[in-house]
């Protein structure tokens, strides 16, 4: 009798011996009872981290398009697009001019009858550098502002002088330095402003006397040693004849919005107009990267009926509600007017389209229209940042779902390990099952091989 486990030996039918001799597969045997069992548990855990890995890319891209609208919107909130302005000047050799502001556009002439300059003066000439200037207080003075310096033998040749007056902390507002020349050391202050406010005046008491080799003062008419290189005085001008003055050549206080560079006595005219170049840009900016969203939105949410294939987050709640809101938010109204008034409208498919035509007509009010539209607590840019401020950023709605769904997948990577521990367990228990089966069917088979004999045996003796 023999006694066949797996397959069998026609002519003998005799165990073959593929493991230890009984004809086991043990290794593909215990593969395949392991994968059976571990199949059903791999697969939701392979299809939940695949679900959840393409939720996750889903997410960021729309986070990435909304990031992309919120910058957008910065030159529309502060309302920098629509307020620019052009400035333009006749003759640049005379005068410059930017905006600073919101000017009113118009024309307006200008003539420069005076630039401003600082005081310089200089001393006569001294032997040189060490040349004694004189002992006593030395007295420098701008507007009410002053310093005394006190000189003595030790501490009062030019250089010196010109160091004392550099080094002071209670330097009132002048420079010195020394010009050598063919007939010697002179010492040359200047101020460090201009206008005729900020000329200087020099006096001393005390000492030897001989400090009066730097006296000035503009006020007085006799005693002044100072040779005047440059007189202090203001910048002078008129805008469309009206007399104005400054103590620089920088005026920013002249008119609204509006910063004059003086440059040179002359006449020029000075332009302010309308830019509507950069509200197209802002506006177009903000269409494309809204239009960017919708497309990645439709492509995340879309259902092929040709393949049976959905979007990746199709029927998500999330950015289902995201779409809605800023659909309703541009396609609406905030201040008594809507994006349509500036020429961008809704489309059918979603989408915004913007009418240039449209939008510089509109611009023509010099962007009153637009800044009514998104300026405000309850205008369109309060409303679009406050709902982008709700969705992005480290505690948005969207990191929120982002935490969660990676927690799955830590969760999940955690599953993994925990089933990859068992299979190794459970195929371990059953490689050694086999193995001893394996083995105990090796034993039976050399059984069976023995009794075969002896059968035959018997057989052919009673034959005779």
């Amino acid at each position: 009798m023999a006694i066949t486990v797996g397959s069998t030996t026609p002519t003998t039918g005799l165990l073959t011996s593929m493991g230890v001799g009984s004809g086991l597969d043990v290794a593909t045997l215990v593969d395949k009872l392991v994968a059976a069992k571990k199949a059903p548990q791999q697969n939701q855990i392979t299809n939940q981290a695949a679900q959840a890995n393409t939720q996750l890319s889903g997410l960021g891209q729309i986070g990435a398009a909304l990031s992309a609208l919120q910058s957008a919107m910065a030159s529309i909130t502060d309302g920098s697009a629509f307020n620019a302005r052009t400035v333009s000047t006749g003759d640049k050799d005379v005068l410059g001019a930017s905006a600073f502001g919101t000017p009113v556009s118009g024309s307006y002439k200008i003539e420069v009858s005076q630039l401003a300059t600082s005081l310089k003066a200089s001393s006569a000439a001294f032997a040189d550098g060490n040349a004694k200037v004189g002992t006593g207080t030395l007295t420098l003075t701008v507007g009410d502002k002053s310093m005394n310096l006190d000189l003595s033998d030790s501490n009062n040749s030019l250089a010196q002088v010109r160091d004392a007056i550099n080094k002071a902390t209670d330097n009132p507002g002048i420079a010195a330095t020394i010009v050598t020349g063919t007939d010697g050391a002179h010492l040359v202050l200047s101020s460090t402003g201009s206008g005729a406010a900020n000329g200087f005046t020099v006096s001393s008491t005390g000492g030897d006397g001989n400090l009066a080799a730097l006296h000035y003062d503009a006020a007085t008419s006799s005693g002044n040693a100072l040779n005047v290189i440059t007189a202090a005085q203001d910048a002078e001008y008129t805008i469309d004849g009206i007399a104005g003055h400054s103590a620089g050549n920088i005026v920013s206080t002249a008119i609204d919005g509006l910063t004059l560079n003086l440059v040179d006595v002359g006449e020029s005219t000075l332009t302010v107009a309308n830019d509507s170049s950069k509200a197209t840009s802002a506006l177009t900016n903000l269409v494309n990267t809204y239009n960017s969203f919708v497309g990645i939105y439709q492509n995340l949410t879309k259902y092929d009926a040709t393949s049976k294939t959905a979007g990746a987050m199709i029927g998500d709640a999330t950015i289902n509600g995201i779409s809605s809101t800023l659909s309703r938010l541009v396609g609406g109204s905030a201040n008594g007017t809507s994006l349509a008034a500036l020429g961008v409208s809704l489309q059918v498919d979603g989408t915004l389209k913007l009418d240039s035509d449209k939008l510089t007509a509109a611009m023509k009010d010099g962007g009153k229209l637009a800044s009514q539209l998104f300026s405000g607590d309850n205008g369109l840019a309060a409303q679009l940042n406050g709902q982008l401020g709700q969705w992005v950023g480290d505690h948005g709605t969207l990191a929120g779902r982002t935490d969660s769904i990676s927690q799955q997948l830590k969760d999940l990577t955690t599953q993994q390990t925990t089933l990859d521990s068992r299979m190794a367990d459970l195929t371990a228990r059953y490689q050694a099952q086999f193995t001893a089966l394996d083995t105990l069917m090796s034993k039976l088979n050399s059984t069976s091989s023995y009794l075969q004999q002896q059968f035959d045996a018997l057989n052919n003796s009673n034959k005779k």
